[in-house]
């Protein structure tokens, strides 16, 4: 299947599916793809009422339901420029941004309208609920236009979330995101008899063109949750929608893991004992697999797993487990796959290797560790950074492929190895290149650890560590089974307390240290009692942890 633009997608499935369902809300509405047609047209109507043409900058801004859809294929099939922003900006970014985009029109959530000032919404020639597509305010009377977008058309600017600067404005054409949607096929295909549970925001790149898109262009369905997708609201889902595909990020897998296969198989010395022979951790992994197979519901046949990198002890499990699972590597800038590997055929810490119609090598190359930072050449890659253009000469290499930022190698068979974010590679005191993302991934192994960030503080690597907290009172019961203990007495352990936190961050240096090679050893274990402070794609903000960073704070004091 092959598309060139995102009206070829729409009008593709309105006219093969027009009775099929499209999407549906859980235990609530359904949409047909016919009905997805009738409510883009009206939406598009509104818009040209508000004086809007094409080339028109239009923000997206609400939480994930079937009008997300309608508001985007709408604003990108009539010629204008559809802007979704991720919902987890503060208002006072929110406004920035649709400033930034010189937006005319808002289609926006209850909840999200909330976050915005007065001088935003008076800014805007009209703002539309997406709930169900009525007029919010509207401050321009005038007939626009529309028209069918070519290829090489602006289609969308989406910002990223900025782990290390402020947001850019990724600009993608028509053919950079359909041309993405058509690569998938030869991935891994899909047809109407798909269906999704979607969990992740549709403002996110990675969700937007393979669960929204993608599954639309095949004519599959989609279901969308009202509330977070806790465990408790996530696996009645499952059990209920019964989808054959889902998208998810590390996060979520990892959490599942370790609260339900790693708790179970760690909480006493009997099950530890079985667990560390490796036969039996496979058989056990065998039987748990097929208790989360009939979790998400018995028919899942693809796990796409993206985002951020999967923990490796994780995907042991997935691999052991037999679990379908699938791993992607990409970037907003690229809209956003660049390699996949897919269910069977994935071979543990790859990415998989390029998409066909993508090209990748690897550019100043270190000659000891053959890694390098992976440059790709790809029809999906972004026309540049809206309003940047210091920004977007640096994203590219003179014969203009695309500069990931990441460092890795590619192994004979064309997988793809990331080792970690060039911007977060620390230089060793011999010139030796240590990558913190391997040294948190192992740290992150051990059943107290929620998550971790290794940083360099006077010289030293010392891993700042946020303790799982389900875990910790877990512990806790336990000693205070061995101490002979109430709750209401935990106070007079509170010495003892203390010095068991200390040989747990010790056990945590010795495994790790045993892990790695010379240069990669941590030097101590701090505690982050707070969650670290995360970007709303949910990836943690590294240069607040940074070392130099908490020395100019210190400073400032």
């Amino acid at each position: 299947m092959k598309f060139n633009t995102i009206y070829e997608i729409l009008r593709h499935s309105v006219e093969k599916f027009p009775k099929k369902i499209a999407s549906a809300m859980f235990g609530s509405e359904e949409v047909t793809f016919e009905q997805v047609d009738e409510r883009v047209n009206q939406v598009q109507e509104q818009l040209m009422s508000a004086g809007l043409n094409p080339g028109d900058k239009v923000v997206l801004l609400s939480g994930s339901m079937p009008n997300w859809g309608v508001c985007y294929f709408a604003a990108a099939t009539a010629g204008m420029v559809v802007v979704p922003i991720l919902p987890d900006f503060t208002g006072e970014e929110l406004d920035k941004l649709i400033k930034h985009s010189e937006a005319k029109a808002l289609c926006v959530s209850d909840r999200l309208f909330t976050k915005l000032s007065k001088e935003t919404i008076e800014s805007l020639n009209i703002v539309i609920r997406t709930k169900n597509l009525s007029v919010i305010s509207q401050k321009v009377e005038e007939k626009g236009s529309k028209r069918l977008p070519e290829p090489d058309d602006l289609a969308a600017i989406i910002y990223t979330s900025g782990t290390t600067s402020l947001p850019k404005g990724v600009m993608l054409t028509h053919y950079n995101i359909a041309s993405n949607v058509s690569m998938l096929y030869d991935l891994f295909p899909i047809d109407e008899n798909d269906s999704m549970l979607s969990v992740l925001p549709m403002s996110h790149t990675y969700e937007c063109t393979l669960g929204f898109l993608y599954i639309f262009s095949a004519g599959g369905t989609v279901t969308y949750l009202e509330k977070q997708p806790t465990a408790s609201v996530l696996l009645p889902a499952l059990k209920k929608v019964r989808p054959t595909c889902f998208l998810i990020v590390p996060l979520i897998i990892e959490k599942v893991y370790r609260a339900q296969i790693l708790a179970k198989f760690t909480s006493n010395k009997f099950w530890r004992t079985l667990y560390s022979i490796g036969f039996v951790r496979r058989y056990l992994h065998r039987v748990a697999g097929k208790k989360l197979h009939k979790a998400f519901g018995g028919k899942i046949r693809f796990l796409g797993i993206g985002g951020a990198k999967l923990d490796t002890q994780v995907e042991q499990f997935l691999l052991d487990a037999k679990f379908p699972y699938a791993i992607g590597y990409g970037l907003t800038e690229t809209a956003p796959l660049v390699a996949g590997q897919i269910p069977g055929k994935c071979k543990l810490g790859a990415t998989g290797p390029a998409m066909k119609g993508v090209e990748v090598r690897l550019d100043d190359i270190n000659p000891e560790t053959k890694q390098g930072e992976i440059v790709v050449k790809t029809p999906s890659a972004m026309q540049g950074y809206y309003k940047n253009p210091e920004a977007t000469a640096t994203a590219f290499t003179a014969d203009g492929w695309y500069r990931t930022g990441d460092l890795g190698y590619i192994d004979e068979d064309g997988y793809i190895f990331i080792k970690g974010r060039l911007k977060n590679m620390i230089v060793g005191p011999s010139g030796e290149n240590i990558y913190p993302e391997e040294i948190e991934s192992i740290i992150n192994t051990n059943a107290y650890v929620s998550e971790s960030i290794v940083t360099e503080k006077d010289g030293q690597l010392v891993a700042l560590v946020h303790f799982d907290t389900e875990a910790i009172e877990r512990l806790k019961n336990e000693l205070m089974e061995k101490w002979e203990i109430k709750r209401d007495e935990w106070h007079k352990k509170k010495d003892k307390w203390a010095q068991q936190m200390e040989e747990l961050k010790k056990d945590i240096v010795t495994y790790v240290n045993s892990k790695v090679n010379r240069f990669s050893r941590i030097a101590k274990v701090e505690e982050e009692e707070k969650e670290f402070e995360k970007t709303p794609t949910k990836k943690i903000r590294r240069f607040l942890y940074s070392g130099d960073k908490k020395k100019s704070e210190q400073t400032s004091k």
